[in-house]
């Protein structure tokens, strides 16, 4: 019986092709949702997972002595020479019975001393052993446009639905106080003179002048206030006073 996709894996790097179903932040819980859809008869080989944002995450397990380096040494020689002795004693008869424990012997002298020469020499540089693994901040289920709809209605049922949600804008929080751009303005909120602004700022168009207040009814309005002229002859108030 054999198991056949309706496009075959490519052979180059290629990006992945689809639409969006659903995202999780683990690649488990990604992993069960494909897993439904393979419980629910769905075709599977047109579903992609694909992880975005990866990150290279080093977990350290513990610190190297030369205890250590001496043990794993040790342990990996006499693997070593346990195999060199075992296919020794097949071929070489009866009288090659006690090949096999000389054998793990020195290759477990041979890896202590070696591991315990190459530790010295590294001075000190690496003194923690690690594991490292690649790790994405979301995986996506794809699924070919033609079947995305129904994997989005079946993962919809599913115990872990579609995940989160990605892409929603950002929402301001009411009553949330606007933090000065320190790129425009000063600690004390005072604009900082010289910085040159977007050009999305720079270029908004200046508020509309507001119009002069109306006078209560019944109240002729008071004219506008002329600059003095010192030219200008004596009004009838100056000449009265």
């Amino acid at each position: 019986m054999t198991f056949s996709r309706s496009s075959a894996v490519p052979r180059v790097p290629t990006p992945p092709r689809g639409d969006e179903v659903a995202a999780y932040d683990t690649y488990l819980e990604a992993q069960r949702a494909v897993d439904y859809l393979s419980d629910e008869k769905f075709p599977v080989q047109h579903v992609t997972i694909v992880g975005t944002d990866l990150r290279m995450v080093e977990r350290v397990t513990g610190r190297l002595t030369y205890g250590r380096v001496a043990v794993a040494g040790a342990l990996s020689g006499a693997w070593f020479g346990f195999f060199v002795g075992l296919l020794l004693t097949l071929f070489g008869g009866p009288e090659a019975g006690g090949v096999l424990f000389v054998a793990i012997a020195l290759g477990a002298g041979f890896g202590l001393l070696f591991s315990v020469l190459s530790y010295s020499f590294a001075g000190g540089r690496r003194d923690f052993t690690s594991s490292s693994q690649i790790v994405a901040s979301t995986y996506a289920i794809l699924c070919a446009t033609e079947q995305a709809g129904e994997a989005r209605a079946m993962l919809l049922k599913s115990p872990g639905g579609l995940g989160k949600s990605r892409g929603a804008p950002a929402t301001a929080t009411p009553g949330a106080t606007a933090v000065p751009d320190p790129r425009w303005t000063t600690p004390t909120g005072q604009p900082r003179y010289g910085a040159m602004r977007p050009d999305s700022e720079a270029s908004a168009p200046p508020a509309p002048p507001s119009a002069p207040a109306q006078p209560p009814a019944g109240q002729e309005p008071t004219p506008p206030a002329r600059p003095s002229d010192p030219y200008a002859p004596p009004s009838d108030d100056d000449r009265r006073s």
